[in-house]
Order: structure tokens, then C-alpha cells, then sequence
């Protein structure tokens, strides 16, 4: 069996314009500092890692891995969320999701895409160049509109959708396969790929690429009202990269699944930091380890409620807390004994 790795923390969400969150030298002594091991990179913010640069010279690469490493961490993975979604865009997104995109790609839906579509590239090479085996994205939606339709959706959509999703991904996929490192989707409401049926619907599309690979996020599903240790059964062959993110789903009499439009506040839905909402880490943490998982335990913090550097001091412990050091030995082996064909022929009557 195989301990996982941490903990780490994914960036993303404490990037900002004051030290220490302007610069990575400043962000990884922050989190260093705060009792993690690894750090999951961005790649929106040339502040931090400047992506075609990383992947188009392995000097730079080396660069940017000795500021990490300088700092007393690693770097788990890079993250590719916001390109990602850029790959497949319904068109009723385009002005919502044209922030996501350099200007010089608003407002041209496929000039954005293809600029996606490299993005994409350059993170597989990229990742090569740091030397690490795993990758976070998002699908895209082009069927996210239709989700739950009225009027019903039209006979083919759901197939024409996904075939498209397959014809885009994998040329990016096959890029990735090249380089040695695996393509993790971030299985997500308002992406495509948001369950496991559409999950195995995108893996018929792209003929069960090896490289189409899932980052698994619990809170996802609990939102989703999906058993998120079923789903590392069936799927823990797939899963290259772990999300620690909590969630709470509260019902009531006037509000469901669907939010009512409210605020992330005022949700039955919501993301909490890790150990205030309902996921069961335990049990997660105990799968994993059943299944050999790879990769790192990531924090990555949403919270309606907490504080942001409350939530990042916590979960260091949090995480700590919950990875099990894996066992090497049998906890009844002081009654085995050795190996006796004889007596073993004689207990079986043969």
C-alpha cells in the first residue's frame, strides 16, 4: 500500500495583490510556513509561473521549481481550470466566459478556443519540464445548458455533444500522453464531465484514453447528493489527483439542490472548510489508501463562512491529521505460520 503525500495546498484561491500572496517566493514561505509540503500552481498568473515560458525552456522550468523547493516545498501539480473551460464553450457562456481569456481573445469564440486548445499543450510540456506526473483541468460544457431541460432536449444532442467534447480533447490528451504526465478532470457541476456516467460518456468518445484521468474533489458530489466513497470504487484506477474541499447539503422545505438562486451563503448547498461541513474524511482518506492512491492531499479552500487564512492554517492540520501511514506488515502476523505444504495438504484432506 502507498501513504499519500502531504499536505499541499492549491494556490488559486489566495492569490493576490499584497505580499505575501503577490509573488511565489512570498506564498510558498507563506505556506511552508503554515505546515505544508506542496504547492499546486495556477497558470493564469504570470506573477507566478509564466506557462509557455515553462514549456518551451527547461531553464525557466528549473527557475521556477528552485523558488519551491527553495521555500522548503514541492510543486504537486500545475492547474489549467480557467483553459480548460475555454475548450468547449456553449455559446449562452461566451460573454460570461470571455473573462477567462487574454482581450485579445474576447469577444472571438474561436480564437479563444484555440488558444485554449494550446494553453492545454503547453501545460502537458510544461509539466514534463517540472517533472510531474499529474495535471488539473476542467472539460468545458457544451451541454451544461440542457442539463435539465424543458422543453426536452432534441433526439442526438447529449451524443453530438460528446462526440464534439471527444473530437476537442483528444489531440490535447494524445499531447499529454507524449509527455508522460496524466490529464486530471476536475469532475464539477457546470462542466460537462460532472458525474461519473458523463464521465464514462466522455471516455467512450475518446476510446478509454489512458491519459483521461479524474481529480477527485468530494464536495462535488455531496452538493450533487452522490456517494463519493462508491465513486473511488468504481473509479480509483482513474483518480491521479485529491482535492480536500468540504461541503454541506441542508434541505429544507423551500430550497434543494437547485439553490434558489441564492447567495453561496444563503445555499442548501455549500462549501465549507475542511471539518465544518458533512464529507467524511475518514472514510476518503482510508479508500484512498486501500487503492494505492499516488498523488498529494490538496487543500483546495472554498468556505461561504470562514476565513481564508483560517481555513489554510487549519487544513495543514486537517490533512495531517487524515493521511494514514500505511502499514508493511499484517496485524495478526505474530500468530502466522511458516509456509508447511504438508500440514496445509493435511487440513484440506488432500
Amino acid at each position: 500500500m502507498t501513504t499519500l503525500q502531504g499536505p499541499a495546498i492549491f494556490l488559486a484561491q489566495f492569490i493576490g495583490d499584497q505580499a505575501p500572496f503577490n509573488s511565489l517566493a512570498g506564498i510558498c514561505a507563506w505556506a511552508k510556513n503554515l505546515g505544508y509540503k506542496g504547492v499546486q500552481l495556477p497558470t493564469n498568473d504570470p506573477r507566478f509561473i509564466d506557462l509557455q515560458k515553462a514549456a518551451e525552456s527547461q531553464t525557466y522550468a528549473d527557475e521556477i521549481q528552485g523558488i519551491v523547493n527553495a521555500a522548503g516545498l514541492e510543486i504537486t501539480e500545475l492547474s489549467t481550470h480557467l483553459q480548460g473551460q475555454l475548450v468547449a464553450v456553449n455559446p449562452v457562456y461566451d460573454q460570461l466566459f470571455d473573462g477567462f481569456a487574454p482581450e485579445a481573445y474576447r469577444n472571438n469564440p474561436q480564437a479563444r478556443q484555440q488558444w485554449a486548445v494550446q494553453q492545454l499543450k503547453y501545460a502537458a510540456k510544461a509539466s514534463q519540464n517540472l517533472g510531474l506526473k499529474a495535471h488539473a483541468t476542467f472539460s468545458g460544457a457544451l451541454l451544461w445548458p440542457m442539463v435539465y431541460p424543458w422543453p426536452q432536449r432534441p433526439a442526438g444532442l447529449v451524443e453530438d455533444g460528446f462526440a464534439e467534447l471527444g473530437r476537442r480533447w483528444t489531440p490535447i490528451l494524445n499531447a499529454f500522453d507524449e509527455c508522460g504526465v496524466d490529464l486530471c478532470y476536475e469532475i464539477h457541476p457546470g462542466e460537462d464531465l460532472h458525474d461519473g456516467v458523463t464521465y464514462e460518456m466522455f471516455l467512450d468518445q475518446v476510446q478509454q484514453h489512458p491519459r483521461a484521468c479524474l481529480l477527485y474533489d468530494p464536495s462535488h458530489f455531496v452538493l450533487q447528493c452522490l456517494d463519493y466513497l462508491e465513486y473511488i470504487d468504481f473509479y480509483h484506477e482513474r483518480i491521479r489527483m485529491f482535492h480536500v474541499k468540504d461541503a454541506e447539503f441542508n434541505p429544507t422545505g423551500r430550497q434543494g439542490v437547485y439553490g434558489g438562486y441564492q447567495s453561496w451563503l444563503n445555499r442548501a448547498g455549500r462549501f465549507r472548510s475542511p471539518g465544518d461541513g458533512q464529507v467524511d474524511f475518514k472514510g476518503i482518506f482510508s479508500k484512498l489508501a486501500q487503492y494505492d492512491f499516488p498523488g498529494w492531499a490538496v487543500l483546495e479552500w472554498e468556505c461561504a463562512l470562514k476565513n481564508s487564512e483560517d481555513g489554510a492554517r487549519e487544513g495543514a492540520a486537517f490533512i495531517r491529521d487524515h493521511i494514514i501511514r500505511v502499514t508493511d506488515k499484517a496485524f495478526d502476523d505474530f500468530a502466522a505460520t511458516a509456509p508447511n505444504p504438508a500440514l496445509n495438504n493435511s487440513l484440506l484432506g488432500i
